[in-house]
């Protein structure tokens, strides 16, 4: 399965707990009965579960010793087996995020475990579980009328369009940790590692997504570090090879390890270079780029945002190199002790 084309049907059963920080002395409240909400709230709450999910970038349940011991794997497999346990395993899986925030940065907030039918992943009907964490409160502005005209007060809530963090579950290849979905939208720090590795303890599919996102990031470790190290290179020339690279992945729609060494790198002692460290990076990273893949369309639009070509210049000035590196050259003037690039170009734009 190559990427995720789904849509949520509806909500069958939909529980809230709270779920504080540990470290920082605050609790865990836990519901003792599933919400009842109307048409119009689970309309509300379809649009905040679903409105940043992307899906390309997928995941499955994991665990390093045996895939039974992954516990939030195990507590949602119960409840497809048994949705009458619902209640019960959202509790047990409520405590388990608990457990793991113990971060002093981690923000508690609501808890929502939700049990969806209806819906559609690929064209097959399925089943799916939902948890979303609402961490961030927005402040809105209520304005009401009244004897002396209108009146006004804010309110602090969620916003709908605001997903803190949140993780689909698809009822379908469970023997290999389910087709998973993650939204994370708030830590970037240590603190990060928490929902999608500490809680829900997941890897990447191996999709087209992951093959195109882990070889373009490697071709951009190779060129950078690697190449310098073993051979004399300018930095203009390994923004051509970067360009090179990118351009490869945009211009094809199928990936070829041989004809990308033969096309882009082409001199045999470098390719034979790349080719050991594609060995060492993925044994280092413990992934698995495959030879030949579809590229995902996705992946290059996002790796080629971090993958620009730039040679900086002390803190002066930086050097964005689009095309050919033939028209630009390096020197040294030696009245100042400084080096120097010429830049050759027909117009300016």
């Amino acid at each position: 399965m190559q990427s995720l084309n789904y849509s949520i049907g509806n909500i069958n059963k939909i529980v809230i707990h709270i779920v504080g920080n540990k470290t920082n002395d605050e609790s865990l409240v836990l519901s003792k009965h599933p919400l009842v909400v109307d048409t119009d709230i689970e309309e509300l709450l379809l649009t905040y579960f679903s409105c940043q999910f992307k899906s390309d970038e997928l995941f499955s349940f994991s665990h390093d010793s045996d895939l039974r011991y992954n516990e939030v794997y195990g507590f949602v497999s119960n409840i497809f087996d048994s949705p009458d346990l619902f209640l019960s395993n959202s509790v047990d899986i409520a405590k388990h995020l608990f457990e793991k925030s113990s971060h002093p940065r981690i923000k508690g907030g609501e808890f929502y475990v939700v049990y969806f039918e209806n819906c559609i992943i690929n064209g097959e009907y399925v089943d799916a579980i939902g948890l979303f964490k609402s961490e961030n409160k927005d402040t809105f502005l209520k304005v009401y009328p009244s004897e002396r005209g209108f009146e006004i007060e804010s309110l602090q809530g969620v916003n709908i369009n605001k997903l803190d963090k949140g993780c689909m579950i698809f009822n379908t290849d469970k023997e290999n940790g389910y087709i998973v979905a993650i939204v994370d939208n708030t830590n970037k720090g240590t603190e990060a590692h928490y929902w999608i590795d500490d809680f829900l303890h997941v890897r990447q599919r191996r999709n087209e997504y992951y093959n195109t996102q882990n070889l373009l990031s490697m071709c951009k470790n190779f060129v950078t570090k690697e190449l310098p190290r073993q051979f004399e290179v300018s930095k203009a020339d390994q923004a051509e090879l970067m360009n090179k690279s990118v351009r490869f992945f945009k211009e094809k729609d199928t990936f070829d390890i041989d004809e990308f060494a033969h096309e882009v790198i082409e001199q045999p002692e470098v390719i034979d270079s790349f080719n050991k460290f594609r060995g060492e990076y993925q044994r280092n990273r413990d992934i698995e780029i495959a030879d030949s893949f579809t590229i995902s369309d996705v992946a290059v639009k996002k790796q080629a945002r971090i993958l620009k070509s730039v040679i900086k210049l002390d803190k002066n000035f930086h050097i964005y190199v689009h095309g050919n590196n033939q028209y630009i050259k390096k020197g040294y003037d030696e009245t100042t002790g400084m080096y120097y690039y010429q830049l050759f170009f027909k117009e300016e734009l």
